[in-house]
């Protein structure tokens, strides 16, 4: 049986996601889709605009079978993070034979060299001198690549979704992993792009649920919960900004700082920003410290598969898994009681709760069963 593994945000589901799961299905014939689906926080250092079962029940009725969770601690990390763990929990369900992404070049094979090179010892190097420099991450990344594979193929990482494919395949490398990678090519406006008479981007999509332009129940972002993440914030020291991820290079202490003087997130942000901190490296770094998130909360592994939602292909699925998954598969709220990472992931659902338009009441995470179509 042939089973594609997505990964994916959703946020919100949109008919970019649906093209990307037909033309998956299209590729591959008749098959099973798993998305390993981002929970109430993303990659950008914000809230997901609607809950985690929200979004799980668009992606189902949108096509596809089995959503499994993400867990905050991967899906609010930097790209190599982010698909490092997303890939590990595709792979430890021991069904999917594919991973499909989007991406703007639509050629898996281009992105596999760029893929090995980003590992390569030369490359390394070539970063290391880069970044002794000063220059922000992805110049260096950009530079360090052009410079060991050409301008070519350099040319891919200034594309964001040709970024995170390069990211799963070297998930995939470092996992020896047998699955097999396939990459569909973006429709409609790109990463972070406006309007479009079929495709908008989701970013477009997020402004106008937002601002009320279009109707929406209750939707969530950080600056409904401004109060509370700065509350939180405040009452950090130096020692806590340190310990978050990727605060080194003297980022920890300009956090504080920021802290101390900003009145609102946006004056935060802008206080820490410099040309060598990414602003989306800023934002999530403040929102772990709002969450009460460490760098030692995240485990060198994921410890189990979270499933959001199902329909009937993706339960035939899960009684398959009960045999290969390498790791605890929870279907019911009260399997993860007691695992310290899913503890955490309440936490955050509770904080999460607190930025919506209307604030929603604690615990969540114990009384909502996944999606079942």
């Amino acid at each position: 049986m042939t089973v594609a593994g997505v990964v994916a945000e959703y946020n919100p589901f949109h008919p970019g996601h649906a093209f990307h799961l037909g033309e998956t299905r299209r590729a591959l014939g008749e098959c099973v889709v798993v998305a390993v689906m981002s929970g109430n926080f993303v990659q950008r250092g914000e809230c997901a605009v609607f809950d985690k079962w929200t979004r799980a029940r668009a992606a189902l009725e949108g096509g596809a079978d089995l959503v499994l969770e993400l867990p905050t601690v991967w899906a609010a990390s930097s790209a190599e993070t982010f698909a490092r763990g997303a890939v590990e929990l595709l792979a430890a369900t021991g069904v999917v034979t594919h991973l499909s992404f989007g991406s703007e070049c639509g050629a898996a094979q281009g992105l596999g060299r760029l893929a090995r090179c980003l590992d390569s010892p030369a490359y390394r190097t070539a970063l290391r001198r880069f970044l002794d420099q000063g220059l922000p991450f992805a110049a260096c990344r950009q530079r360090a690549a052009e410079e060991v594979a050409g301008t070519a193929a350099a040319e891919l990482l200034s594309r964001p979704n040709n970024n995170l494919g390069v990211e799963y395949l070297r998930a995939l490398n470092a996992l020896q992993s047998g699955i097999e990678p396939v990459t569909v090519r973006r429709a409609g406006a790109g990463h972070d792009g406006g309007a479009h008479p079929q495709y908008p981007s989701a970013s477009f999509l997020r402004e106008q649920i937002l601002s009320g332009a279009l109707a929406a129940e209750n939707p969530a972002g950080l600056r409904c919960g401004e109060r509370a993440a700065l509350a939180v914030l405040r009452a950090m020291d130096e020692g806590g900004f340190a310990a978050l991820p990727d605060c080194g290079e003297g980022l920890s202490h300009r956090l504080y700082r920021a802290v101390r003087q900003g009145r609102t997130l946006e004056e935060v942000y802008g206080l820490a920003k410099t040309k060598r901190y990414a602003h989306a490296r800023i934002r999530r770094a403040l929102l772990w410290g709002a969450l009460g998130l460490r760098e030692a909360h995240r485990p060198a592994h994921p410890p189990y598969l979270r499933v959001l939602g199902a329909n009937e292909g993706g339960r035939a699925l899960l009684r398959e898994m009960k045999g290969r998954a390498a790791l605890p598969v929870f279907t019911k709220p009260a399997h993860g009681r007691g695992e310290p990472l899913l503890e955490l992931e309440a936490r955050c659902t509770d904080f999460y709760q607190l930025c919506r338009r209307e604030p929603g009441r604690c615990g969540l995470e114990w009384t909502t069963n996944p999606v079942m179509l």
